[in-house]
């Protein structure tokens, strides 16, 4: 069964839809990009309703049979917007060659989203052909500024709530189909976000006298703010093991044995130490349980020989899934310890609830994963960067986070890195879960 998604994907990576926030970033791409949908998915454009939400908001709706379950549809979602590339860097294609070689499509967005993007509308092209109707409403909410905070999928989640709809569940783009999720776990698992992390802007600010570097006082501005950044070590925050990460690890046992399963049972009986081991460990274990502070950004000066009057820099933090922005701020305040730097929030979103994992919305996952990737067990976890689906946390009960596409450990360090890539078997079978999915949308409301 040939659903030309390589080739789709392919000419989606070759324009490139770069986002760089609204005053940067180039429309003309994204205006080519949704001018070229029509033509590649002739099906879903005559089947399904559709509407522009806004400049980068593309919203379908897919009419089910069940006029009874309409307020409680499926919501289904991807981005077409990518990070830049940088093509001083080593690519083996050019990031927006969209070059097909070695049963893969190589180039920027093959991961993150658009491969996620083409397996979803590939799988309702294909149905819609076949003469399918869903049970319910199926909506597709593409939006085209995720990487810059995702200003459309809040304008689509504002609007579907507006017409008092209370999606039965939303998934969008998260975890992956991975062989190693942890170092001694070797079960390919199918990691679904049930919930992320928050995330928070903070400035930090500087001031001290002007003059010239030759006469230095105790503090210059850059000092005292290295001083401050330097304060906020990995231990700035405590580390707690979220339910979903309990749930991931009881979820390991029933596939390992020996050893790994002996560990994973005294993991899941003390969560107190286990938060600590991840916590040690560091890297992605450790993002796991506690809130992440990464200074990003920094400025100061003007010349060589000129003590400057202030610097600033940037802190991006993943807020915790049991803490909250403001007990984030007052820590950060806490642990930076100086009153001549200003702590200030720039901007910020509270960690998401967490979705059940026992519920027909979770059920129907796992079988759209048997169905695709039969030798792959279903896995909850934490999410741990910002995702458009958290807009529908405050009306949706079950929000959830996974893209139907292999990934290497590789891979997942390719994105918004170098060399990003996809096999072409991935894709196929990512369009067999979104088919299997989309057929198992009756459950209960």
């Amino acid at each position: 069964m040939n659903f030309a998604v390589a080739d789709h994907l392919s000419t989606l990576v070759q324009i490139p839809t770069v986002s760089a926030g609204s005053d940067d970033t180039d429309m003309g791409p994204f205006e080519q990009l949704m001018s070229a949908l029509p033509g590649m998915y002739p099906g879903l454009y005559e089947h399904l309703s559709f509407e522009r939400i806004g400049d980068l908001g593309l919203l379908f709706r897919w009419t089910g049979g069940n006029p009874d379950l309409a307020d409680h549809p499926v919501v289904l979602m991807a981005h077409f917007d990518v990070v830049p590339a940088d093509l001083a860097d080593p690519w083996t294609h050019p990031p927006f060659g969209g070059v097909i070689a070695d049963g893969k499509v190589f180039g920027r967005g093959a991961l993150d989203d658009k491969g996620a993007l083409v397996v979803l509308l590939d799988a309702v092209e294909s149905l819609v052909g076949e003469g399918f109707q869903p049970v319910r409403d199926v909506y597709l909410s593409l939006g085209g500024n995720e990487e810059t905070l995702g200003a459309a999928a809040a304008e689509i989640a504002n609007t579907i709530q507006a017409r008092g709809l209370t999606p039965w569940f939303v998934l969008d783009e998260g975890g992956a189909v991975v062989d190693a999720p942890l170092s001694f776990v070797q079960v390919t698992s199918a990691m679904v976000g049930v919930g992320e992390k928050g995330v928070m802007t903070v400035q930090l600010a500087a001031a001290a006298e002007p003059g010239h570097a030759s006469a230095p006082g105790r503090f210059t501005a850059v000092s005292r703010l290295a001083r401050a950044i330097n304060r906020l070590g990995p231990g700035t925050f405590p580390a707690r093991l979220p339910a979903s990460v309990g749930a991931m690890l009881s979820a390991f046992i029933p596939h390992t044995s020996g050893p790994a399963q002996a560990a994973l049972k005294a993991m899941v009986k003390a969560p107190a130490a286990t938060a600590q081991l991840f916590a040690r460990l560091g890297g992605e274990p450790a993002a796991l349980v506690r809130t992440t502070v990464a200074a990003t950004m920094i400025s100061g000066g003007t010349a060589n020989n000129v003590l400057p009057s202030s610097a600033t820099a940037v802190l991006n933090l993943r807020v915790a899934m049991d803490e909250k922005v403001a007990g984030v701020m007052a820590r950060l305040k806490r642990a930076v310890h100086d009153d001549g730097i200003a702590v200030t929030l720039l901007d910020g979103s509270e960690p998401s609830p967490q979705s059940p994992t026992n519920g027909p919305q979770f059920d129907a996952i796992t079988q759209a994963v048997k169905a695709s990737y039969p030798e792959a067990v279903t896995v909850p976890y934490v999410m741990m960067a910002a995702t458009d689906p958290r807009h529908f946390h405050r009306f949706s009960p079950a929000v959830y986070r996974f893209a139907p596409l292999a990934m290497t450990a590789a891979q997942r360090a390719s994105i918004h890195g170098v060399d990003e890539w996809v096999t072409i078997d991935s894709l196929e079978r990512g369009v067999t879960f979104y088919r299997r999915l989309i057929e198992l949308t009756g459950g209960a409301k």
